[in-house]
């Protein structure tokens, strides 16, 4: 007897190209915030019994991500939205 085992990876449906497009069009959204937030942070100072240090600033850079990719979570700023449609468009050109 053999043993017929499925591998999760294949029971996930394949992505459609809409789907790829919204998720292409989201991650340079969340490029694209962390990008404006970064100037935000690098004037503050960090005094404190746990603040400063060359560790803070990749820690920084980490937080700034998070709070990119959550931001475009909760609804973005309507950049990717704009992005996927500009992509559709193209596509309809194209064919």
């Amino acid at each position: 007897m053999s043993d017929l085992s499925i591998s999760p990876a294949l029971l996930q449906p394949t992505p459609t190209p809409t789907a790829r497009m919204r998720e292409t069009a989201e991650a340079f959204e969340a490029s694209f915030l962390a990008q404006m937030l970064k100037p935000m942070f690098e004037g503050l100072s960090t005094d404190g019994p746990f603040g400063g240090g060359e560790a803070e600033g990749t820690w920084r850079s980490f937080m700034i991500e998070a709070m990119a990719k959550q931001t475009v979570r909760a609804g973005g700023v309507g950049l990717a939205d704009q992005v996927v449609a500009q992509m559709l468009r193209m596509q309809e050109q194209a064919q």
